[in-house]
C-alpha cells in the first residue's frame, strides 16, 4: 500500500473507515486520513519519540501560523520548555523531491516562528538545517538530532 521509509517502522494504529484507511495521530489525538504525506508524517513523529527521545508533550502537528496575512500549517513544530518553537519539520509524500522550493516553504515558515533548526524530509531523505549565528544562512548537518533541552 504505501512504500517503506528509510524510518523505522512505526507501531501505527490503522483503521479502515468508508472508503479510505485513517491512521491514528498521537499528536492530535484523532483519526486521520492516511495519504502518502501522513504517511511520512506519523513515521516521522513516532521516529522522534521512540528513538530520538522528543517530548510527546512538547511536539505539535499541523501546528497553524499566519505568513503574509495567510492561514498556513507547519507539518510538525517541537517546543522548548518555556513553549516556544524550537524545530519545524517539512513533511513530503515519499515520491515528493525535496528541492530548494521545500527549503523556501520551510523558510517562510520559519520568519514567523524564528527556529533554530528546520528539517525537510519525505521518508527517504531527511535535510537538516541549523540556522547560522547571523541568521543569514542555513548551514547543513547531518541526520536527524537527537532530543536535547537546549
Amino acid at each position: 500500500m504505501f512504500p517503506p521509509l528509510q524510518l523505522p517502522k512505526a507501531q501505527l494504529r490503522l483503521a479502515r473507515r468508508g472508503k479510505g484507511i485513517h491512521v491514528w495521530c498521537v499528536l492530535r489525538k484523532k483519526f486521520l486520513l492516511l495519504t502518502p504525506e501522513e504517511w511520512v508524517r506519523q513515521h516521522l513523529i513516532h521516529f522522534l519519540m521512540h528513538h530520538k527521545g522528543y517530548p510527546q508533550g512538547r511536539m505539535a502537528s499541523e501546528y497553524a501560523i499566519s505568513y503574509n496575512g495567510m492561514s498556513k500549517r507547519c507539518d510538525i513544530v517541537v517546543f522548548n520548555a518555556e513553549g516556544k518553537p524550537k524545530m519545524i519539520f517539512e513533511c513530503k509524500a515519499p515520491e515528493v523531491q525535496l528541492t530548494q522550493k521545500t527549503v523556501f516553504q520551510i523558510a517562510q515558515y520559519n520568519k514567523v516562528l524564528q527556529v533554530e533548526r528546520l528539517i525537510i524530509s519525505n521518508g527517504n531523505q531527511h535535510f537538516n538545517f541549523e540556522l547560522s549565528e547571523d541568521i543569514s544562512s542555513l548551514i547543513m548537518q547531518n541526520g536527524i538530532p537527537s532530543w536535547t533541552e537546549n
